[in-house]
């Protein structure tokens, strides 16, 4: 029994762990002069704007890069299946070029997105990005053998850039689940905040027309008095948490906002709605009331 437990302890010694390749690029410095340099000139040319909110997905409440990926992947994946298969090289060429026609809308809005994040996650996406145009180009170079008649170099060509896209692919999972770019981080309040009515702070103690953070319980809220109104949000931007209490109040089509002070979504001060983004995720909102005794109180909005 104790030799078969040294035996074990032995073979887990030599166990070889993963190698971290997003974790080492999350952390290396060497990209950030071309990503600072890109990314500025990505925000400078597209501008605030409905064409910048259509590509972030601001318009469906959802970030529009993932599906159209998911699109270009899963014909060129498709593409390996029919080549693998010996399938008709027609059907072949016709979901490669699927594949390639809707990967350009795919990369403007995932160059639109990236353009908005953190220099940790832009480090990432970068090489993401370079993994996904090497794809693309040995795809469209599979595709123009296969018009040519070289149906078999156009497979081979076909299966490296599947193994570019793949990284590519690798790289935009750590993105997306361990660096949280793209998901919303103004968590659900309803289940952190118990039902009913909560005293948050005396009326008297707030600015008039200046945003404050207060806190209530477990989360930070963004808080406005103008008068005897007030106007009560989730503080953390649904886009990367950043601090909306230290944001600019502006007028949009006649609708109080909010801009948040880190990549600029702006939500509408009424119920919190994405008046422009990266953000597509509403803010939290809730309702409030003044006691008799001048002590203001919160309670979640319904959705």
């Amino acid at each position: 029994m104790k030799e078969t437990v040294k035996t074990k302890r032995r073979s887990f010694k030599h166990l070889v762990p993963p190698v971290d390749l997003a974790g080492r690029i999350e952390r290396s410095t060497r990209m950030d002069r071309p990503i600072h340099v890109l990314a500025k000139a990505v925000r400078r040319r597209l501008g605030p704007g409905r064409l910048r909110d259509l590509l972030h997905g601001v318009p469906t409440g959802k970030p529009l890069h993932p599906p159209l990926v998911t699109v270009s992947l899963g014909c060129w994946v498709a593409t390996a299946v029919l080549d693998l298969t010996h399938a008709d090289p027609r059907a072949a060429r016709a979901v490669l070029t699927t594949g390639i026609a809707t990967a350009l809308p795919a990369a403007a809005a995932g160059i639109t997105d990236w353009s908005a994040l953190h220099r940790e996650q832009q480090r990432v996406g970068f090489v993401h990005a370079i993994a996904n145009v090497t794809a693309l180009g040995l795809y469209a170079g599979s595709l123009a053998l296969r018009i040519a008649g070289d149906d078999r170099r156009g497979r081979l060509l076909s299966f490296a850039a599947l193994g570019a896209a793949g990284l590519g692919g690798q790289l935009g999972g750590h993105l997306a689940y361990r660096q949280a770019a793209g998901a919303n981080h103004a968590e659900s309040v309803a289940h952190l905040v118990p039902l009913g009515w909560h005293d948050l702070c005396e009326l008297k103690d707030l600015p008039d027309g200046r945003p404050v953070s207060r806190r209530l319980g477990y989360i930070d809220l963004f808080v406005l008095r103008v008068g005897e109104g007030v106007t009560v949000l989730a503080d953390g931007c649904s886009h990367l948490a950043g601090p909306l209490h230290q944001g600019r109040l502006i007028s949009e089509d006649g609708s109080a906002c909010v801009v948040c002070p880190w990549h600029g979504s702006t939500f509408r001060l009424s119920d919190g709605t994405v008046a422009h983004g990266p953000a597509t995720a509403p803010q939290p909102s809730f309702e409030t009331r003044v006691r008799r005794d001048g002590v203001l109180q919160v309670r979640p909005a319904p959705d």
